[in-house]
């Protein structure tokens, strides 16, 4: 009869060794932010595109507090009142989707206000994490119907920048509001 390879006391033989093989990088590499005096950042290095900071990566206390980030947005990569005010302005269509970490409202097709056989779809991007002018932009697009089916007809860039202004407007509204709230206390 041949013996199995793994015996329960071999088992238990190799308990110890294989802790230490989980273990031993765990402690190697905790050392490793230890750093030298020669380690100067690049001047030209533009830091991190995630955390807004000008050190690279992202640390483990980001994950679990974003709050730490350096951006002040509350863990949001994008403007935290235009993102507000974008949701505000755009809900009056049912939503469809929406990435937080992205800045992107999509919204379903909804009947035009200014025309009965057309149909929009309203795309708000929140691009920035400064409070601008430049920080939002919206694409409206347009179906027709015709013949029961409705047919891609291209964008509507005279709507879409009405919205872009509606969502400016209740930006500043919010801002003023939060102002008006710290300044009375």
């Amino acid at each position: 009869m041949i013996a199995p390879c793994f015996t329960p006391s071999r088992f238990v033989r190799l308990r110890p060794v294989a802790l230490m093989l989980v273990l031993l990088p765990l402690l190697l590499t905790a050392c490793t932010n230890v750093t030298r005096s020669t380690d100067r950042p690049d001047p030209n290095d533009p830091g991190s595109i995630f955390t807004g900071r000008s050190e690279r990566g992202i640390a483990i206390a980001d994950l679990f507090d974003p709050g730490v980030s350096g951006g002040g947005g509350g863990g949001l990569p994008v403007n935290a009142i235009l993102w507000r005010a974008a949701l505000d302005t755009v809900s009056v269509i049912p939503i469809d989707d929406i990435d937080t970490f992205g800045g992107t409202i999509l919204t379903e097709w909804y009947p035009h206000p200014d025309q009965t056989n057309q149909r929009i779809k309203v795309a708000a991007f929140v691009i920035d994490r400064e409070l601008r002018s430049d920080a939002i932009r919206v694409n409206v697009y347009l179906q027709s119907q015709q013949g029961g089916d409705w047919v891609d007809a291209g964008q509507d860039p005279e709507l879409a920048r009405r919205l872009e202004d509606l969502i400016l407007t209740r930006a500043r509204e919010i801002r003023a509001a939060a102002t008006g709230a710290i300044e009375s206390n």
